[in-house]
């Protein structure tokens, strides 16, 4: 009996925890091309390796741009991505890969949208590895100009915080239990 008390307080559900990008080194492509992505480190500029960027110290600003100026990407240190449309999005081919190499702290299991109220659609988004995430935005009917989706990458599942604290309190509860009948 005591067993299965701790084996129903063990379930739960679980969550993935946002996966820090605090020192993240990223090299993106957009329709399988480095050169059709500009990143910050390089200033936007088209030239050799401007699609790599670490995130943006002052959080002001995109860390890449689609070298068409559709799209804006930026990334947050708490494992956030926004997606902005800068302009009129015409039907077509908007795929994205977005490597992070060995510069995360733990591996990506997770890549879930947040917020895609600005479009009409579903975006693409999927764990390559455990280090790169995709992004298809294609099919997407965006709202307006400047609209914006977020996403979340997260890293391993987590427990529940109750959890922990629930298997606590049983292993009290059992320990009090047995005390009580010794005595």
């Amino acid at each position: 009996m005591e067993t299965l008390v701790l084996a129903a307080l063990a379930t739960g559900p679980a969550q993935a925890a946002p996966l820090s990008l605090q020192d993240a080194r990223i090299t993106a492509t957009y329709n399988g091309s480095a050169a059709d992505v500009l990143g910050l480190d390089h200033l936007f500029a088209q030239e050799p390796g401007s699609n790599t960027s670490t995130l943006d110290p002052t959080n002001s600003g995109v860390e890449f741009l689609t070298a068409d100026f559709l799209f804006g990407f930026d990334f947050a240190t708490d494992g956030t991505l926004t997606i902005y449309e800068n302009m009129p999005v015409p039907a077509g081919d908007y795929k994205l890969t977005f490597d992070f190499g060995a510069t995360l702290p733990a591996a990506i299991t997770s890549f879930t949208l947040l917020d895609g109220s600005a479009v009409d659609g579903v975006p693409g988004l999927a764990v390559v590895d455990g280090h790169t995430i995709a992004v298809d935005l294609g099919g997407l009917a965006w709202h307006g100009d400047f609209g914006a989706i977020t996403a979340r990458i997260g890293a391993a599942d987590v427990p529940e915080p109750a959890v922990p604290a629930l298997l606590l309190a049983g292993a009290a509860g059992l320990a009090f239990s047995r005390r009580t009948r010794r005595t």
